[in-house]
């Protein structure tokens, strides 16, 4: 009786998730659709049209293009060889490894831009050894504000994509079919490309287009490294909006935008569903060797040295950049945090930055708590019609640019009754909307596991829908809870794209502050973000490490 109750109550649990979407999330979106078809109150395609027909826009949507493509072309070229050592060999140290290189994915934008500031930029510590160990007269790296910069940036980041998904795909395909090429005399350069490379290509696709798919929708990397000489479509988006206060132009790129990412995603899943090779898996025992040959020695050498040095190097240089200073290492530059010398009220210490974020990711936590946990109880009950809609209906602002989450929000949410623009809670609401999908799809699976049986005989002995779920559902989905509500604060923490249109100038969170001390001149500025990249980049280690730890095997819907 009380899962009858519970199932009759499904549509009403659902409401809440329903109405927070409609209100923060779709209604934004039919604001800058309107803003974009009716700039001056009046139905018109000026604003349109002059995004395809003005050479400083379309340089724009070429320049956002080509550095995706570049940049997914360079990502599976030097991802491929360290998805092969992790696919086909057994080595000491190789799960944690592989765990590493997950890392640079979980981080901020900021905090990667903060990374190559420390190790590439003007005075970086790449620059300053070779100019001290060769004494050259200038830096010989000139790569600050260059496309090069942004390049290398982007194929750290997204590195770990190729490697997972490929690596994976990889590591099941039957090794009998090239060592039969082999002995048909095929070479392995032959063996590769006739074999190997056709039976690769629904995973490189699948990577290569979510790689192009980050890229394209570049933001804080872009704006930090790229500076004023460079921007994609969202970065103009935030400079038409936020510096030239141009609104129409502002709507037509995020609903351009906006119509790209979901024509990417629907390709995405297209080929995910047409681009299937029918081969039997084989186990990865079988699939894997253990590191015996010289050669082989030489090639996995290789390769964990190349990773180790990608991924390591801009995480070492933002920590070593943090303690260096004019007089040694201290911890100068994280005493400085503490400190507010200007005494303005437009400037904080930059620890209330952290203060600040601290308590938005824990309003996040709770707000995508609840609606996660409803949503993922919707989803959860027998499968028919109305899960079948709600379930991409919830993840879709997973698929939508924060950029033009914050962008909607400012144009949206400016007049009674949601004149929001000045609240505090303007922020988390927006974190909220990305957050919560993380939740869900932690608690979705665990719900989805439990048997019907056990819910049917706690109702017989007379418990009530809630104790139900209390004393049965509750203990079981509990772990997975934990690793939602990890993600959602985490994220929470490092979110950028939508924090830089709705946050207040008194009340900034860490990327923020990041983002304007390497805006400003001056060593203590430039230490200063150093040091709280530092924190932030530790705080999402240890989380993500933390939930590596909590996740069971492949358990999980990511």
């Amino acid at each position: 009786m009380g899962y009858e109750l519970l199932k009759r109550f499904r549509v009403l649990i659902a409401v809440t998730p329903l109405v927070f979407l409609g209100i923060f999330y779709f209604y934004p979106l039919i604001r800058i659709f309107a803003l974009s078809f009716t700039p001056e109150g009046m139905w018109g395609m000026g604003e349109i049209r002059k995004l395809f027909t003005t050479a400083y826009y379309l340089q724009i949507l070429w320049f956002t293009t080509w550095q995706a493509a570049v940049s997914t072309v360079l990502t599976i070229v030097l991802a491929l060889p360290g998805a092969y050592i992790f696919a086909r060999y057994r080595f000491p140290g190789k799960g944690l490894l592989q765990s590493l290189t997950t890392v640079p994915f979980v981080l901020p934008s900021v905090v990667v831009a903060a990374a190559f500031h420390a190790l590439l930029g003007e005075h970086g510590i790449a620059n300053d050894w070779l100019v001290k160990t060769f004494r050259l007269a200038t830096p010989p790296f000139h790569l600050e504000h260059t496309v090069w910069l942004i390049l290398i940036a982007h194929v750290y980041y997204n590195y770990s994509v190729v490697v997972r998904i490929v690596g994976g795909f990889w590591s099941r395909l039957e090794p009998r079919l090239t060592e039969a090429a082999h002995m048909l005399g095929a070479s392995t350069l032959k063996a590769f490309f006739r074999i190997t490379l056709p039976l690769l290509w629904p995973s490189l696709l699948a990577s290569g287009l979510l790689v192009f798919i980050f890229c394209f929708s570049s933001f804080g990397t872009v704006l930090i490294l790229g500076g004023p000489r460079f921007a994609t479509i969202e970065v103009e988006i935030y400079r038409q909006a936020v510096n030239i206060f141009n609104l129409p132009m502002a709507g037509v790129l995020s609903l351009f935008q906006i119509l790209c990412t979901f024509a990417f995603m629907w390709v995405y899943t297209w080929l995910q569903r047409k681009t299937t090779v029918p081969l039997t898996p084989g186990s990865r025992t079988l699939t894997q060797r253990r590191v015996i040959t010289l050669q082989d020695r030489l090639f996995v050498g290789a390769n964990v040295g190349l990773i180790l040095i990608l991924l390591g190097a801009p995480l070492f240089a933002l920590v070593f950049r943090s303690f260096s200073t004019e007089e040694g290492f201290s911890f100068a530059f994280y005493r400085a945090l503490f400190e507010n010398p200007s005494e303005s009220v437009f400037f904080v210490p930059p620890i209330e930055a952290i203060f600040n974020s601290v308590g938005f990711a824990c309003a996040t936590l709770v707000m995508a708590l609840v609606l996660g946990l409803l949503a993922a109880q919707t989803l959860a009950t027998p499968k028919g019609r109305l899960t079948s809609i709600l379930d991409p209906l919830f993840m879709l602002p997973l698929a939508t640019s924060p950029v033009i989450l914050g962008f909607g929000f400012i144009i949206a949410l400016d007049t009674p009754p949601l004149n929001l623009r000045t609240s505090l809670m303007l922020v988390p609401l927006a974190h909220t909307l990305v957050a919560y999908a993380f939740v869900l799809r932690s608690a979705l699976p665990a719900l989805r596991s439990i048997p019907r049986g056990l819910r049917d005989a706690a109702a017989l002995l007379g418990a009530s829908p809630l104790m139900v779920w209390r004393k049965v559902d509750l203990p079981i989905v509990t772990r997975a809870i934990v690793v939602g509500a990890v993600f959602a604060f985490t994220v929470s923490l490092g979110e950028f794209g939508a924090t830089v249109f709705v946050a207040r100038p008194q009340t900034p969170t860490i990327p923020l502050a990041i983002y304007r001390f390497l805006g400003q001149p001056g060593a203590i500025n430039y230490g200063q973000a150093m040091a709280m990249s530092t924190i932030l980049m530790v705080v999402m280690v240890v989380g993500f490490i933390f939930l590596e730890k909590l996740r069971i095997g492949e358990r999980g819907e990511f």
